[in-house]
């Protein structure tokens, strides 16, 4: 008994239903009905989306701010090929046995060929690169977007900082904007556009990768005497061929020149997220002076030779720590002897900013120019002491 009346109650609830059904049914065929056979203020049959407006959408959900400045600064970029003249020394020359056949033999000249990238900061072809891309080139090749090659010259180049000026004779060109690198943020997007392993012969284009500002203000050393001061670091991906490229915003505007990487072993070994370039206030400094003048003269001779402070130096000098620089060798009659400064002096600040080793001496006094004013705070008998002079030109 109990189970029929679960059967009629079922069949009720199904009686109900199905009028329910057929309601919501027949509403829903008038509504459709007006809306495709031409009801009074139903919609209109344009409002359906198109296969072309479908995919605008997805084309504008993929733009984001890192598209955008790769089509704003694209055609700024250029890569650059160089060829330079190197004297190679042929390595049997340096065994006594074979100079006993042959005699000395004169280094023979050989055309070495390189590429980097660079960017044109001003529309009359003004072009910033490294000088370790160009600064000794004798035929420098300049490539547009457009595919165009432009031979370009050596405005001037400093060595020292590693920033190389070209000029190319063309007009109305695309440029780049700077920013203000003093107000880059850590954690902020940082875009590098370049010509990595000459990539940028294939399609006329940049390569492009992203990454963040992973420090700023950084100190690099490095051979050759360049001065790596106030440097970007960036894990967006930097290889060969990326020198003299630009790091960029996401406004666009450059914070920095790509200039270096570690590569946690051999030279030969790509890019592990740790890229550094400099500033681009930094370098904008250099270029005026290069616009001017073709090249900083750092063409000075201080005097003197230092050593890192080790733990039985600084016990034999009696110091509290290993900090600073040990002063080994004055040269007689030079600027730092005239100024008085002597052997065992240590020098603990350069020009008022503390220095930790004799790297940070060495850094701070190579990037001075002639005409600087050099001040060396030193530790002598216990007490500082301050060596002034004026940096001229050696003779």
């Amino acid at each position: 008994m109990e189970a029929v009346i679960k059967d009629k109650t079922n069949m009720s609830k199904l009686k109900v239903a199905i009028p329910i059904v057929v309601l919501v049914v027949l509403i829903g065929g008038v509504l459709l009905g007006k809306m495709y056979f031409g009801g009074n203020n139903g919609p209109s049959v344009n409002t359906v989306m198109t296969k072309q407006e479908a995919n605008q959408d997805i084309t504008d959900d993929r733009q984001n701010a890192i598209t955008r400045v790769v089509s704003k600064v694209s055609d700024a970029i250029v890569g650059i090929n160089v060829e330079e003249v190197q004297e190679v020394q042929n390595p049997f020359m340096d065994d006594p046995f074979f100079r006993q056949f042959f005699g000395e033999s004169a280094p023979r000249k050989q055309v070495v060929r390189g590429l980097g990238s660079g960017f044109i900061v001003s529309e009359d072809g003004y072009i910033i690169t490294n000088d370790h891309v160009a600064g000794n080139a004798t035929k420098i090749s300049v490539t547009l977007t457009t595919g165009e090659t432009i031979q370009a010259k050596l405005v001037g180049k400093d060595p020292v900082s590693d920033v190389a000026l070209l000029k190319i004779e063309k007009s109305g060109l695309p440029y780049l904007k700077f920013a203000n690198s003093d107000n880059v943020m850590i954690g902020e997007w940082a875009i590098a556009l370049g010509n990595p392993f000459g990539l940028f012969e294939i399609n006329d284009k940049p390569t492009v990768t992203v990454g963040v500002v992973s420090a700023t203000n950084m100190k690099v050393f490095s051979g050759q005497n360049r001065v790596y001061s106030d440097m970007i670091q960036t894990d967006a991906s930097i290889n060969a061929g990326n020198s003299g490229g630009p790091l960029l915003d996401a406004n666009g505007d450059v914070i920095g020149m790509n200039t270096i990487i570690y590569t946690g072993g051999g030279y030969g070994q790509g890019s592990i997220g740790v890229g550094f370039a400099i500033s681009i206030n930094r370098v904008n400094s250099i270029v005026e002076e290069l616009k001017k003048n073709g090249s900083i003269d750092r063409n000075f001779n201080v005097g003197f030779k230092i050593q890192a402070i080790d733990d039985r130096i600084a016990d034999y000098l009696k110091l509290d720590d290993t900090e600073g620089a040990v002063v080994v060798q004055v040269q007689p009659g030079s600027l730092s002897d005239n100024a008085g400064l002597k052997t065992e002096d240590v020098i603990i600040k350069v020009n008022g900013l503390d220095v930790k080793n004799d790297q940070e001496v060495a850094f701070a006094i190579n990037d001075l120019r002639v005409g600087d004013k050099l001040k060396l705070t030193i530790l002598r008998g216990g007490s500082e002491k301050d060596i002034e002079m004026e940096l001229v030109r050696s003779k």
